[in-house]
């Protein structure tokens, strides 16, 4: 690991107190002209004793913003100590996690997974309509129809054509000859560049799809393509559970990544993570933002510095070696689930390496769906999966307990 480290409560203390330290101090006066301050201390109290052990409530409190992506060029001097420290997040999750070569990735922690898909999309638009000179009209984006809402967002927001392939119902896996069939019938049309969205595990299945298909058949169709990774659910377990998958940056065709760290790493929600290789994250430069040192080049403009905070501590605190045990807890736990419903005969489908189980509707009565919040695949009447997802709090006797409910039930 290169910068995966496990640190102390004291020693994250030490390094958040010292990266405070380095941002603008508002009550010390002299930032006169940054547009913000610390949080109102009417309503934010900020001599409250129990600040002074809870390094992330100072954070906060602080107010730091993280404008801007601070991987690349010059960011705003105001908060370069927080700023700091995010950067150390981007490097260890491309490099420790996801296989990348150090200095050969750009990213910043964003407001969550959909504005991670849609930063990837909005790139790779504009990289094809000014490096390749495309026409809007020529460009598509292509997904499997497993893929996460936030794709659809992402067709209407930029003003391209969402291409939906077709997967098989028992095994979550593309169809290949749909997907033949789909990028031929795309290209009669006048498609010739495209934005894949390859999933590392999906919202309702956590299925994986294999990035070699899209890469063969885009490739002997002779069409021009981006890959982009969206592993906002599986992104913190399945590099761990298949740690030689081909979705990370140590295959050439994946060009960027999506992380959620409000998902499987128990970060606040409106926390997520775009990872791209260097060069590319240059396409959305908003040369209009004069203002903003190094100009502003992501969706969201001004961001919490506090979230890069929470990030960094959770994975510090775990370090590698925690973080697998940690993993490999919930997949026994997902195992033992699973050969329990294999007894009872209830049918599901569950990728080996990740600690989602969708069942069949028609094999789950509703009142125990209703029961235990299980989430269905769409709402109303039409519903033909239930999933589980085991997380933290969902541990062996709770596994247990909707076991016997369906036994008694079945």
């Amino acid at each position: 690991m290169y910068y995966w480290k496990k640190l102390n409560p004291q020693e994250q203390d030490e390094r958040i107190s010292a990266a405070l330290r380095q941002n603008v101090n508002y009550a010390e006066g002299g930032s006169l002209g940054v547009p913000a301050s610390a949080l109102d201390d009417k309503v934010f109290y900020d001599q409250a004793s129990f600040l002074k052990d809870s390094p992330l409530l100072r954070v906060y409190v602080h107010n730091p913003n993280h404008i801007g992506c601070h991987t690349l060029g010059a960011s705003e001097p105001f908060f370069k100590g927080t700023q700091a420290l995010e950067k150390e997040v981007i490097d260890l999750l491309c490099v420790d996690m996801l296989k990348a070569e150090p200095d050969s990735c750009d990213g910043y922690i964003a407001s969550g997974g959909t504005e991670a898909n849609l930063q990837a999309v909005w790139i790779y638009r504009n990289y094809f309509e000014w490096h390749d000179k495309a026409g809007r009209g020529q460009i598509a984006l292509l997904a499997s129809e497993d893929t996460h809402y936030s794709v659809a967002k992402a067709a209407n927001i930029f003003g391209i054509d969402l291409l939906t392939v077709p997967v098989e119902f028992e095994t979550r896996q593309i169809n290949t000859t749909a997907l033949e069939q789909v990028v031929k019938q795309a290209m009669t049309v006048g498609k010739k560049y495209f934005i894949i969205i390859a999933n590392m595990a999906t919202t309702m299945f956590g299925s994986v799809d294999d990035p070699t298909l899209y890469q063969e058949v885009l490739t002997a169709a002779g069409a021009v393509f981006r890959m982009h990774v969206d592993g906002a659910f599986g992104g913190f377990i399945y590099p761990i559970s298949d740690p030689d998958n081909p979705l990370d940056f140590r295959n050439p065709a994946v060009s960027s990544v999506t992380l959620d760290a409000h998902k499987m790493l128990q970060a606040p929600y409106g926390t997520g993570i775009f990872l791209i290789r260097k060069e590319l994250m240059q396409y959305v430069y908003t040369k209009e933002a004069k203002y903003v040192n190094g100009m502003d080049i992501t969706l969201s403009g001004s961001r919490s510095g506090a979230s890069a905070i929470a990030v960094w501590m959770i994975l510090q605190s775990y370090g590698y070696y925690g973080w697998r045990e940690k993993i490999n807890i919930l997949l026994t736990r997902t195992d033992w689930c699973c050969q329990a419903l294999e007894k009872l005969g209830i049918r599901f489908y569950r990728h080996p390496r990740m600690n989602i189980i969708t069942i069949r509707a028609t094999d789950i009565r509703p009142e125990i769906a209703l029961k235990y919040y299980l989430v269905p695949d769409c709402h109303g009447d039409a519903i033909k999966w239930y999933k589980i997802v085991v997380m933290d709090h969902v541990d062996h006797e709770r596994l247990a307990v909707f076991i016997k409910d369906l036994q008694q039930l079945s």
